[in-house]
């Protein structure tokens, strides 16, 4: 009998991992980027777009920037990947950039 009882709970518990591992969660998190910008946060803004663009004019032109308390928000599309690290790097290494948020999108 107590055998029984531990081959059930042997089963029960080999097949948790299956059952609650497998559930669908969502990656997405949703990030609101700021409609408006103080005069210090549009000069960061202006700062990092100005340095993007001057790299690469052609890869960073349709990159939007804008600026809340020291993050800096780039979106819209960028050639490849390897343009979208260089445009986060790039945003980084501007005076008074406390974080990135990276809403780019690689064209296909």
């Amino acid at each position: 009998m107590k055998v029984i009882k531990l081959l059930k709970l042997f089963v029960a518990l080999s097949l948790m991992p299956t059952i609650f591992g497998c559930q669908t969660t969502s990656d997405s998190i949703t990030v609101e980027i700021p409609a408006s910008e103080t005069p210090k946060d549009a000069a960061l803004s202006k700062t990092v777009r100005e340095r993007l663009l001057s790299v690469n004019k052609t890869q960073f032109e349709r990159v939007q920037v804008v600026s809340k308390d020291g993050t800096v928000y780039l979106s819209g599309p960028v050639p490849s990947l390897d343009a979208r690290q260089d445009a986060i790097k790039r945003a980084w290494d501007v005076g008074g950039v406390q974080s990135v948020v990276n809403h780019l999108e690689v064209e296909k």
